[in-house]
């Protein structure tokens, strides 16, 4: 392992078995493993996929002064929900730009488990304090619409919990607190577990046939459900109401927020940009980085966009896909080129998500692009 690289409870595993491993926010992690990340993506979209998280991290408030603490640094209002829920909001600067998108598992009445991104762990316990417990535990992500038949063998009480909802169980006598979030448009749980179980509650979700899944897949999966990613679609100069997330903003909570100031002279003034999909007519991936161009599609006066911000090949509709800030006047349907590495992609602007999770449209039947019947199974 590199030097001043961190590492998972699990990496000892991960390296057992094959895992391709690389740098990412501070840590070594697992990229893929051997039946690598199409193999990984599609066993998350058409049964159960296991992913370690453990980079993720855990900033604990505890204390009669917490809640009021993270009311007033957090975007979204706690109040709206209670112990044993879940919320995902955000820390802005004072420019209303993205310091990092988290979720607040309330654990209990005086205890809240903030997560942050794991490059942003040390900016947010900055901001709100408390105490970083990321070392102490582990973080397991098990997703795709077979987890909780997974958890039904493994770890039955987990199966139980619902969408958004926290709990804390006992696994063969070792406390795990289960959150039911997620991070790939399907339905599941995360598990934190401490660091010294984290390889038995490994083997045993993998014993039930739980496909090992590395951070490829995580993004894959990701980018098809639309959901945005610090250092992409969030970060420095980017606020919510850019990225399309106005929901996470509790604009009459009691006492504000920081950054709300400027996101109201933002509203005031009227949106400069959206997020949009870019969904290529080909099989090659659209990247970070590369180029659109808009043409006629760009009203008069509007600076075009430079660049997409997140780019990759989609293992379910077999085409490139991509995301990227627009100017409001460009809609849907319209048709781009996007330009990277000597190619010219002919892509299509469409509304996210690319891939909606299973069930979500009419009847439930498959999944949809632009009202595009897709099958699942599409490879």
């Amino acid at each position: 392992m590199s030097p001043g690289l961190r590492a998972s409870p699990l990496h000892s595993w991960h390296r057992a078995n094959g895992a391709r491993m690389v740098e990412f926010g501070g840590w070594e992690m697992p990229l893929q493993f051997g039946q690598g990340t199409l193999a990984e993506h599609m066993a998350c979209r058409r049964a159960a996929a296991v992913f370690d998280v453990s980079h993720l991290g855990t900033v604990r408030l505890e204390g009669r002064d917490a809640l009021g603490v993270l009311q007033s640094n957090l975007t979204n209002d706690l109040g709206k929900i209670g112990p044993g829920r879940a919320q995902y909001t955000h820390l802005l600067g004072e420019d209303g730009s993205v310091v990092d998108d988290l979720i607040v598992w309330w654990v209990a009445e005086e205890r809240f488990d903030v997560m942050p991104n794991a490059s942003n762990t040390a900016s947010v316990l900055g901001a709100v304090g408390g105490r970083d417990v990321t070392a102490e535990r582990a973080v397991i992500a098990l997703q795709g619409p077979a987890a909780r038949q997974v958890l039904a063998v493994t770890f039955p009480e987990a199966a139980s919990v619902g969408h958004f909802r926290v709990t804390r169980l006992s696994w063969r006598g070792t406390p795990v607190t289960v959150a039911a979030t997620g991070y790939t448009g399907e339905d599941g749980v995360e598990l934190a577990v401490p660091a010294e179980a984290a390889v038995g509650l490994w083997e045993a979700l993998v014993g039930a046939g739980a496909v090992p899944a590395g951070l490829g897949a995580r993004d894959t999966l990701r980018l098809e459900a639309g959901l945005p990613l610090h250092g992409h679609e969030l970060g420095p100069g980017i606020t919510p109401l850019d990225a399309g997330l106005s929901w996470v903003l509790a604009w009459g909570k009691p006492g504000g927020f920081r950054g709300l100031a400027a996101l109201e002279k933002q509203r005031a003034a009227g949106p400069r940009v959206k997020l949009a999909g870019l969904l290529g007519e080909g099989r090659q991936p659209m990247r970070a980085g590369y180029e659109v161009a808009l043409g006629e599609a760009v009203p008069s006066g509007t600076a075009p966009p430079a660049q997409l911000t997140s780019g990759n090949y989609s293992p379910v509709l077999a085409r490139g896909i991509g995301m990227c800030f627009l100017p409001v006047g460009v809609a849907p349907g319209t048709t781009v080129l996007v330009r990277g590495r000597g190619q010219e992609l002919p892509a299509k602007v469409v509304k996210l998500p690319f891939v909606p999770k299973a069930g979500s449209g009419a009847g439930g039947a498959g999944r949809s692009v632009a009202g595009t019947p897709v099958p699942t199974t599409a490879s």
